[in-house]
């Protein structure tokens, strides 16, 4: 089984969650302050940590499942391009997996959303 960290439209209520239909929920959690936070195209967010020595991290909101092998596979085969499985470390001190975005495919080029901290706060602050 799998724990996985989601801060985007896998969430609970949003677009991609039904692949994550076999998958238990078990909470909201939020990151260490130490990511960003970006729009990537006003479709999904991308979050990538900063490294050690910058000051500019926040925590993001996101959501904890835990999964089968199976059902990891159904949603890795749902995820835009470049969202890539990696360590995500939560305020809590634990680091579990999450879904991932390159820094170099965000900065400068993306919304950076990182203030808001929270995808749903962002598509609710669009309305």
């Amino acid at each position: 089984m799998k724990e996985l960290f989601v801060n985007g439209t896998l969430m609970r209520g949003l677009e991609l969650h039904s692949n994550l239909s076999d998958a238990e929920f078990i909470g909201e959690f939020k990151t260490a302050p130490c990511y960003r936070l970006y729009s990537i195209d006003d479709i999904h967010p991308g979050m990538y940590e900063i490294a050690s020595d910058e000051t500019n991290g926040v925590s993001v909101a996101g959501e904890i499942y835990r999964m089968s092998d199976e059902c990891w596979a159904k949603v890795e085969s749902g995820e835009p391009p470049y969202l890539y499985c990696g360590p995500v470390k939560l305020d809590d001190g634990r680091t579990v997996d999450g879904i991932l975005f390159p820094r170099e495919k965000a900065e400068g080029i993306h919304k950076d959303i990182s203030d808001l901290g929270d995808w749903r706060i962002y598509e609710a602050s669009k309305a």
